[in-house]
């Protein structure tokens, strides 16, 4: 991961930065603010942001995201002060770290607010073929596109790919194409020229340039607009790209990598996503099997899930009971693995015994997962569905439809747009609305954006 210090942090800079690099973090260092966005803003980038708590933590955010730039923050500061943390955090950063640092509080803050703990595992056989043939072309140049349902772990599959390539000493980028507005999108990819719109008050470089000599994971494919995707090709048979608003074409070396849950032929057929892009992207296909298909997995994922939150929630250390994992192989997993690793994390916090059990295993709602599935519950829920729709405008009963399932889905729009069957796009316009009317709507997990 790449850490961006900002601030003197009243001298203990060196030893914050040994801490991280020890840790594999590949680390730089600004003294002010301004220097942190300009840094970002020239393509510069970092994964995460350890500022100084005495300086202006609001206003940094302010002119990040003024450039459209989200990265997540932790505030530093000597000594432990509960008023300069509580100000930290009031003012937008993540969590705070008193110094002289501690090496295992850095590891654990590292962790969970960048999310690297996602080693790929693959007991199943299905899943190890897939390993395979990814280990077989990681080492070249070729394009891949990942496939699979909502939460099966293609972004882990492309971290992996990367990290066995080449390329694994220069920068991992990832772009979720379905969180980006369409008319930021753009900007984001290709970066601009200052002046090249309203807002452009400097030059902003992108993430195809951000990448360069890396990888460039386009994350939900799928969801670029067709004018995007022409520029999107250009920059992959030509290998340069033009900044919004710039007078010549830049050069780029990457590799890039495109995930998508959707059937992207069935896209091309109703004209939806260009032809010629899905064979540029689609040199070799990885397609991830589901979670039910991958029955040795299950137990594995499990239990590592559970030793990771048992860590991270300073719980005793617990084994998957039998009884608990004959609930876990019952169950048909619809979120896959996302869904898998919140059960887990629930679990960890609920179970009370010696083994995480059966018991401990439940979904959102507090039901015990896997009984779902049982023939007469669908029948009787279906029978209690139908009698309260009756009398209720069919924009009512979709507006409950969608936030009940964004709810189940703790919150995760890709997840929820998958089960509903429809575009993240589309749910995002629709939640958009449902807010504007004063609704509340179930913000998303860290690190995803609404």
């Amino acid at each position: 991961m790449r850490l961006l210090i900002v601030g003197p942090l009243g001298g203990q800079i060196s030893a914050a930065t040994k801490i991280a690099m020890g840790l594999g973090a590949k680390v730089a260092h600004v003294d002010t603010i301004e220097q942190a966005t300009g840094a970002l803003r020239a393509g510069r980038g970092a994964d995460l942001l350890m500022v100084d708590a005495r300086l202006d933590i609001a206003a940094l955010i302010a002119a990040n995201e003024a450039e459209h730039i989200v990265v997540p923050i932790v505030a530093a500061g000597v000594g432990i002060d509960p008023m300069v943390a509580a100000k930290s955090i009031r003012a937008g950063a993540r969590e705070y770290i008193s110094l002289p640092p501690d090496a295992e509080l850095i590891a654990a803050v590292l962790a969970a607010v960048c999310d690297d703990e996602r080693p790929l595992i693959a007991a199943d056989a299905a899943m190890k073929q897939v390993v395979t043939l990814a280990d077989q072309i990681a080492g070249s140049d070729a394009s891949i596109m990942i496939t699979g349902e909502s939460g099966v772990g293609k972004e882990v599959l492309a971290r992996y790919v990367h990290k066995k390539s080449k390329r694994n000493d220069k920068p991992f980028i990832a772009v979720n194409c379905a969180a980006i507005p369409e008319q930021l999108l753009e900007s984001e990819l290709f970066g601009h020229e200052k002046g090249a719109f309203t807002g452009a008050v400097a030059r902003r470089i992108g993430k195809f340039e951000e990448a360069d000599g890396g990888t460039l994971l386009l994350d939900e494919i799928s969801e670029m607009d067709l004018r995007l995707q022409s520029k999107l090709l250009r920059a992959l048979q030509e290998r340069v790209i033009d900044r919004v608003g710039g007078a010549k074409p830049v050069p780029v070396n990457i590799r890039v990598l495109a995930t998508s849950n959707r059937d992207l032929n069935a896209m091309v057929r109703a004209g939806e996503f260009r032809e010629d892009l899905l064979y540029r992207l689609n040199v070799v296909n990885l397609r991830i099997p589901p979670l039910r298909e991958r029955k040795e997995d299950l137990a594995a994922l499990s239990q590592f899930f559970i030793e990771k939150y048992a860590r991270s929630n300073g719980r005793p250390a617990r084994q998957l009971s039998k009884d608990g994992l004959a609930q876990v192989m019952e169950h048909r997993w619809p979120g896959n693995v996302r869904e898998l690793e919140n059960a887990m994390h629930r679990a960890v916090l609920l179970a009370n015994g010696e083994d995480v059990g059966a018991d401990a295993i439940r979904a959102p709602d507090g039901a015990p997962v896997g009984h779902r599935d049982s023939t007469g519950d669908a029948i009787e829920a279906a029978q209690v569905a139908a009698r309260n729709l009756v009398g209720r405008t069919v924009a009512e009963v979709e507006q409950d439809l969608i936030l009940e399932t964004l709810t189940h889905c703790l919150g995760n729009r890709t997840h929820a747009a998958h089960i509903l069957g429809i575009s993240i796009r589309t749910l995002r316009n629709k939640l958009k609305q449902y807010s504007d009317e004063g609704l509340r709507i179930t913000p998303p997990p860290t690190g995803q954006a609404a």
